[in-house]
């Protein structure tokens, strides 16, 4: 079925019966020229009094419905009183995959930090609770700590976040250095230093590994030199680092995503590594992976959300069946289908791809329909579902993501799955307990080598290493 607008949020029932452009902006959380676009376009209706449009409070409503938005929320303190067992501090949040998996297991996110307007809404939505803030970069511990609920001289059980690995491109990297508040990875580190809790937890794709980065000023970069940055960053403040590269599957996701997490320790110990639930090798004793099938197969009785392959793209998926991709299209239709793309170097896996329903699905990404990435149904002729997505990455169904299609592709593309939250919780509550096993220091966590703290080889690159800060 094509998407249709289907609104999941409550709106307040609380508006003045007419709104001045300037409060519709701040309902929608929009700059007032794309109010003005909006009204011009159809999409608010309005009113001309004088010279002033004013709009109805019916039609901002509306807008909010049809849309799959709610009033865009303000920054706020957290709700509620109570201190709980396990606490811990979200930071970009996003649809909230690592902290529904916190959660799960028996923490509690006593605040969210979001910029994403569509993701707050998302974090509104299912959390009202729980403080939120915005941009990371603008805020001080101090008034992280107040807004949580905190005391200074409270403890902070987690701080757990997926800074982006933009911040360390090659254009802004020097600039970063000098001014830490242009870099949210390295403001990350900086308020975890100030706030200095039990745990930090930093999640991160598989390239961090390799991020170039100057390991000396006025060098080069070299491979690696981003994640040598965060070491120091973390020895430096007395932490412990453990991280490896984990494949989801092994902690209960239907889907391969392999993320690093990196859980550093205020004592200056080193945690075990995650506890794999699920294996593709049977003599770890442990279920198999969880497939495409497993979860996806019982929501052929609901209705479902996507958007479309284009029509020029439709005749090559009508061509293949599950399990199928580009190499399975004739030689002509091949170079047709992919076009400059075919005689390029690399796997191009991705390219006219269809999910099997016997094996985990593929990493999930923002869009379905990027033709290099393609995520096409096993056997009916569309992208994956935002019901499919859901599931796939851990969400209940019932969980809120706010905004257009494209924009909830989005955020559960980006997320944690759920599962791999969980079993980062685990491991923190386990540790916590003095419950430490290394039952499993050779299990295969990726298909990669050289991915964990004991083989990565930063102690090679920090003994040409000078101190940057």
């Amino acid at each position: 079925m094509v998407y249709e607008t289907k609104n999941l949020f409550r709106i307040e029932d609380h508006m003045n019966q007419y709104l001045s452009g300037k409060e519709v902006a701040e309902k929608l959380g929009v700059s007032s020229a794309v109010i003005t676009r909006l009204s011009n376009r159809g999409e608010l209706q309005y009113e001309v009094v004088g010279k002033r449009k004013i709009y109805p409070a019916k039609s901002v409503k509306q807008y909010l419905v049809d849309n799959n938005l709610c009033e865009a929320p303000s920054d706020h303190k957290r709700r509620l009183n109570n201190k709980p067992k396990i606490s811990a501090l979200s930071f970009f949040s996003g649809a909230g995959g690592l902290d529904l998996g916190l959660e799960n297991v028996g923490v509690t996110n006593l605040l969210h930090c979001e910029n994403n307007r569509e993701a707050r809404m998302t974090i509104q939505s299912n959390r009202p609770e729980a403080a939120l803030i915005g941009d990371i970069s603008n805020t001080t511990a101090g008034q992280i700590l107040e807004f949580a609920g905190l005391d200074t001289d409270d403890e902070v059980d987690i701080m757990h976040g997926g800074p982006p690995c933009q911040a360390f491109s090659t254009a802004g990297s020097r600039r970063a250095f000098n001014d830490p508040r242009g870099n949210v990875f390295l403001r990350y580190l900086e308020l975890a230093a100030e706030i200095r809790p039990k745990y930090l937890v930093i999640e991160n794709v598989r390239g961090l590994l390799s991020t170039p980065y100057p390991l000396r000023r006025g060098e080069n970069a070299v491979s690696g030199g981003a994640l040598t940055l965060i070491l120091r960053n973390l020895e430096n403040m007395g932490y412990g680092v453990s991280f490896n590269l984990y494949n989801s599957a092994n902690f209960g996701a239907a889907q391969t995503r392999e993320r690093v997490i990196l859980i550093a320790k205020r004592d200056g110990s080193v945690m075990p590594w995650l506890k794999p639930t699920n294996s593709n090798d049977e003599s770890w004793g442990l279920p198999r992976w969880k497939t495409f099938g497993d979860v996806c197969n019982d929501l052929d009785v609901i209705e479902h959300h996507f958007s479309q392959f284009p029509e020029k793209r439709l005749k090559y998926f009508r061509k293949l069946k599950e399990g199928e991709y580009w190499t399975s299209l004739s030689t002509e239709d091949q170079k047709e289908a992919l076009g400059k793309a075919y005689f390029l170097g690399g796997g191009k896996t991705g390219f006219y791809r269809r999910i099997t329903r016997s094996k985990p699905s593929p990493t999930l990404v923002t869009s379905p329909t990027m033709p290099a990435t393609d995520l096409c149904h096993p056997i009916e002729l569309r992208p994956l579902s935002i019901e499919e997505y859901k599931a796939l990455q851990g969400f209940p169904s019932d969980w809120n993501v706010a905004g257009s299609i494209n924009d909830q592709y989005r955020q559960l593309g980006n997320a944690v799955p759920v599962p791999l939250g969980e079993a980062i919780g685990k491991a923190i509550i386990a540790d916590m307990s003095g419950n430490k096993s290394d039952e499993y220091i050779n299990f295969p966590y990726s298909r990669y080598k050289n991915t964990s703290h004991l083989s990565w080889g930063y102690n090679n690159l920090r003994m040409c290493e000078e101190k940057l800060f």
